[in-house]
């Protein structure tokens, strides 16, 4: 959808190509799972959405005869870096957790500054990001499906890993997004315990 060709009177639609990639991913949510035969990976526990102040416009999508082009601002990690906090905050307050370390972290990578400053302004211990740097450093920022081959990732490392849950081992984490105005949209996933297949 976003795929263009150069174009002489659309050149900015150059910086999208170079700094996205191509992708697809989906994921099947439901309730009340069928236990014998259907295996969550996950239970979604919390949610908010973020719009960081004065971040209208820090990601713009324009529909033109040329087709989808994006436009970013050039500090955007500052605005979400900046508003990380609160949207941890809000995400986890019915829950009492604080320690960012203490949950695993399925982050879009956005590029390796926006990694590198949620990283500094939330303190986490580098390998909380391990997942999201590998799925930026093998496909690139594939805008909305990053979260998801993040989720992926992760959930395959730590099968091999020999944890206890497809997060780390850990019981819990966050997956955080974000998209055009500017949004940041924080999930608490909590994970199902990995199981031995038959």
């Amino acid at each position: 959808m976003a795929f263009l060709g150069p174009s002489k009177s659309h050149l900015d639609s150059l910086v999208g190509h170079a700094l996205f990639g191509d992708g697809a991913a989906a994921a099947i949510i439901g309730t009340d799972p069928d236990v014998p035969f259907e295996k969550p990976l996950f239970q979604l526990v919390s949610a908010s959405q973020t719009i960081p102040p004065d971040s209208e416009g820090a990601i713009n999508g324009h529909l033109t005869e040329a087709g989808l082009t994006i436009h970013l601002l050039k500090d955007m990690p500052g605005p979400i870096s900046e508003n990380i906090e609160q949207a941890l905050e809000d995400a986890f307050k019915p829950l009492g957790i604080h320690d960012w370390n203490s949950i695993f972290w399925i982050a879009h990578p956005g590029g390796p500054a926006i990694l590198d400053m949620v990283e500094e302004k939330v303190g986490l211990d580098k390998e909380r990001m391990r997942a999201s740097r590998e799925v930026l450093s093998e496909y690139g920022n594939m805008s909305s499906a990053c979260v998801l081959f993040v989720l992926d990732v992760m959930r395959k490392t730590s099968s091999q890993d020999g944890q206890a849950t497809t997060g780390e081992g850990k019981e819990g984490g966050v997956l955080f997004g974000f998209g055009p105005g500017l949004t940041i949209e924080t999930l608490v996933p909590y994970n199902a315990p990995i199981t031995a297949t038959p």
